[in-house]
């Protein structure tokens, strides 16, 4: 009797910690949540980074090949000269011309001598000087090389960590009966604020991605992640923002704005940086927030106001 209300209770214990209440359920996802804005962050800082370095690369590389074909072909020349000289000897000296006759043949031909001779040095030199430079892009390119295949290392652990969290929320979410998988082809709504100009473009770009899903490292079209809805939006405004939240207030630092003082289309960062949003006016938000979410407009409650760190205008 005693081992079965053991094995009982092991057995309720086991359900407890396999099944936790609701409540306990959201506490965890409310700290899940944070964790994953602050990795969603670090994950598309990374990816940028790569992106960048391999551009660079890219444009290096490029450059090295154009580098390598200009030798290739001062090479050839070089050759030729060369080949010449061991054929028929070089070409230096105004012995040859002196049996030519009229002092005038005999000046015209060194004249001829002294051009083939400087021509023939010029390639020389320009052969020489692609050549370093060759070496100085190849080197370049292999530095550079390494940069981006650092950051692409770093991007993968990140996505990694995230890819574990998100699966973790999904779980949570869907154990809460919350997950909401959202439509890709959704209309979104219209945008009848009060912004107007390059603000109201960007607004009713946002409003019509409503409903969409998140995704982290989203920047649309089926799906954007908070810093790629912004960057979309304020791009069809005429503002090319950078990529991700951290880089977004930093490129704000001079267009920062007292929050009583917002106007629609500002943009609107958490503290620690790891959410982002946009003021629609009216006291409302539009955001995309986070794993198993859409996007959506939201009032700009207490609740939102106390996260906000501050606001940036485009």
């Amino acid at each position: 009797m005693a081992l079965a209300a053991a094995l009982a209770l092991i057995a309720l214990t086991s359900n407890a910690q396999a099944d936790p209440s609701p409540a306990n359920a959201r506490a965890k996802l409310v700290k899940l949540n944070e964790q994953a804005d602050q990795l969603v962050e670090r994950y598309n800082q990374a990816t940028e980074t790569y992106k960048k370095a391999k551009k660079k690369y890219d444009a290096v590389n490029a450059e090295f090949g154009r580098t390598s074909a200009r030798a290739d072909t001062l090479r050839r020349d070089v050759v030729t000269v060369a080949v010449y000289d061991y054929q028929f000897g070089p070409a230096t000296g105004w012995q040859r011309f002196v049996a030519q006759g009229s002092p005038e043949q005999i000046l015209g031909g060194i004249a001829t001598l002294q051009q083939i001779a400087q021509d023939r040095a010029e390639k020389v030199q320009a052969f020489e000087a692609t050549t370093k430079e060759l070496r100085h892009r190849r080197q370049e390119a292999q530095k550079t090389l390494a940069e981006a295949e650092t950051a692409r290392a770093k991007a993968g652990d990140e996505k990694a960590k995230v890819d574990k969290m998100v699966a973790e929320q999904t779980k949570l979410l869907r154990r809460l009966g919350a997950f909401q998988a959202g439509d890709p082809n959704s209309p979104g709504i219209e945008y009848t604020g009060p912004a107007s100009g390059n603000a109201r473009l960007a607004l009713e770009f946002a409003f019509a991605q409503v409903g969409k899903p998140y995704r982290y490292g989203g920047t649309g079209p089926d799906s954007y992640d908070c810093s790629g809805l912004t960057q979309a939006a304020w791009r069809k405004g005429g503002v090319e923002l950078p990529r991700t939240t951290w880089t977004q207030w930093s490129w704000g630092a001079d267009r920062r704005v007292p929050m009583d003082k917002l106007e629609p289309g500002d943009l609107l960062f958490s503290k620690g940086l790891g959410h982002m949003g946009m003021y629609a006016g009216n006291g409302k938000m539009v955001h995309a927030p986070q794993t198993g979410d859409i996007i959506k407009v939201v009032d700009l409650d207490d609740y939102w106001r106390d996260r906000l760190l501050g606001a940036v205008r485009p």
